[in-house]
């Protein structure tokens, strides 16, 4: 409930100006993921941290975690990027993941048994964990903070890719189904606290999963609408979680390519004329891929291709501001499919990758961190 400010509130209020600055100051983290993005980068986002090898152990999970750098290697194949002109993402440090974890959460991370759980890699348990912690999840917050500045991006470009990222088994106090960290969530936070004007999020999920953890993080958060597509029959069937789903669609075994992209269309398209958004965040993944051992569904190459051109094309026709994250897929081929499909949006014109702007102006973001510097200003002048 609302307080009336008493008599000592206004006395500190106009007596101790630099207090009320030390507030304003304080009130975000220093953080390393958002900064100012040469104009020569593309919104493409990735690291070679994010490849998980270690031992061969990564190969006991059906995910392939070394298709990120894969699919950077068919892009620049197809003299589409270079080492150069993409954004090398940043770990995301505590400081940065409490924006959303609880502290309890993260020292459950320091048990390797937890951590075997989460990513279902059972000989994790067996390993000390400072091994654990720098070749299983240095990858994935490295990814984390690839898609917390991919929204960044995002919002100053119009468009943003993380090739990594995805997590959307990972709420705020519990991981799972390999999601070690809630990335989507994250992203949205970071846009909400720390760039004027975005208020409003969209999530388009379609990974063949339930997306729960971001649903269960924004439960009862009206300013995010989630729109869900998934095989109704496979992990994780959380009940709960779908409560916060404000657009459902639920799949049967084996749906194919006409059936899935007819209702993609549609229902994207009703969820952004519904609300519109500040930002969409696309969770693209490829495990919707026929033959997928945990997908079940039976969508083309072709058909993901087109599902990917069909909610960038909704987004940009619209002038929302899309982050795509490249989530679940678990066939040696998905890489080759998530590259192309870049290159698809990039002949259509949905995504720019001929040369970034070099008209932009100062970010959005770049002129609500300085706030505090400015209202310093502002104060010391009187």
């Amino acid at each position: 409930m609302f307080q009336k400010p008493n008599a000592f509130s206004f006395f500190l209020l106009f007596s101790f100006p630099c207090l009320n600055l030390f507030i304003l100051v304080c009130r975000f983290h220093q953080t390393e993921l958002y900064f100012q993005v040469p104009n020569t980068c593309y919104p493409i986002v990735y690291s070679p941290e994010y490849n998980i090898t270690f031992m061969g152990l990564e190969k006991l999970h059906p995910f392939d975690a070394g298709k990120w750098g894969k699919v950077i290697n068919f892009l620049k194949e197809k003299h589409l990027i270079t080492d150069d002109n993409i954004v090398k993402a940043r770990e995301a440090t505590e400081e940065d993941l409490l924006v959303v974890h609880t502290r309890g959460y993260l020292n459950k991370l320091k048990w390797s048994i937890v951590v075997a759980t989460i990513t279902e890699i059972p000989p994790l348990l067996l390993l000390p964990n400072f091994l654990v912690q720098r070749k299983v999840l240095r990858p994935l917050r490295t990814q984390t903070g690839g898609t917390i500045m991919a929204g960044k991006l995002a919002i100053e470009r119009g468009w943003a890719i993380n090739v990594g990222g995805g997590f959307h088994h990972c709420s705020s106090d519990k991981g799972g189904g390999f999601c070690a960290y809630a990335d989507i969530t994250l992203a949205i936070k970071f846009l909400f606290e720390r760039v004027e004007g975005i208020s409003k999020a969209t999530i388009v999920d379609l990974d063949a999963h339930q997306g729960n953890g971001h649903e269960r993080d924004f439960m009862d958060d009206s300013r995010v609408y989630i729109m869900d597509v998934y095989n109704r029959y496979i992990y994780p069937g959380d009940g709960f979680a779908k409560r916060a789903i404000k657009r459902k669609i639920e799949l049967d075994w084996g749906t194919e390519d006409q059936e899935y992209l007819e209702k993609v269309d549609m229902h994207v398209q009703g969820a952004l004329n519904e609300v519109r958004p500040d930002i969409l965040i696309y969770n693209a993944g490829t495990d919707i891929l026929d033959g997928d051992p945990l997908g079940g569904l039976a969508i083309s190459a072709q058909g993901i291709v087109k599902r990917d051109e069909i909610i960038f094309k909704a987004a940009r026709e619209r002038n929302i501001p899309i982050l795509m994250v490249t989530s679940g897929g678990y066939q040696k081929r998905t890489a080759r499919i998530i590259a192309d499909s870049i290159i698809n949006l990039h002949n259509l014109g949905l995504v720019d990758c001929n040369a970034a702007s070099s008209e932009a102006g100062p970010s959005r973001v770049s002129l609500l961190m300085n706030a505090p510097l400015l209202a310093a200003t502002q104060l010391s002048s009187h």
